[in-house]
């Protein structure tokens, strides 16, 4: 099961919907097209179109499954004082100094230029349940980080 914000869960329904009524009829009237060009062994669009239909299929069905597992979470229910899902924590690398800040969500919401990470990144993951002055080690592909949570809202 996946936790989401409302915010988030909003979003994948709005896309889920978008795929389903505007998205996919076109593709279906570009594979109809397609098709009555004649010869389907030899036909580039027709193959594209049907390729199309594939991953737009993969996608819905994808969107279909994360809303049906996935519950809304409570802001308001999670626990204050430490690093929870939705909870907006800046930290200070101490080896570099350099100053961060990251609302935690679900790997489904993530986005780094929005500064959203996923619970589920190592920076996240070892964020977790900590508190204010915590200082946390954190193994990452590039290199191990020493970071010290700041302050959590």
């Amino acid at each position: 099961m996946e936790y989401l914000s409302k915010e988030g869960y909003d979003k994948i329904a709005s896309e889920l919907h978008d795929l389903i009524t505007v998205e996919f009829p076109k593709i279906k009237d570009a594979l109809a097209e397609a098709r009555a060009q004649g010869d389907l062994s030899e036909n580039f669009e027709y193959r594209a179109a049907r390729r199309a239909q594939a991953k737009m299929i993969s996608r819905i069905r994808f969107l279909q499954k994360v809303l049906k597992y996935s519950r809304v979470v409570d802001e308001k229910n999670l626990p204050k004082g430490e690093v929870t899902l939705l909870s907006k924590v800046e930290f200070t690398n101490l080896d570099t100094n350099a100053k961060m800040s990251f609302t935690i969500v679900s790997p489904h919401e993530m986005n780094l230029e929005e500064g959203k990470m996923s619970l589920k990144s190592p920076i996240g993951a070892a964020l977790m349940g900590k508190k204010v002055g915590d200082v946390v080690e954190v193994k990452a592909p590039a290199a191990t980080l020493r970071l010290r949570v700041d302050s959590i809202c």
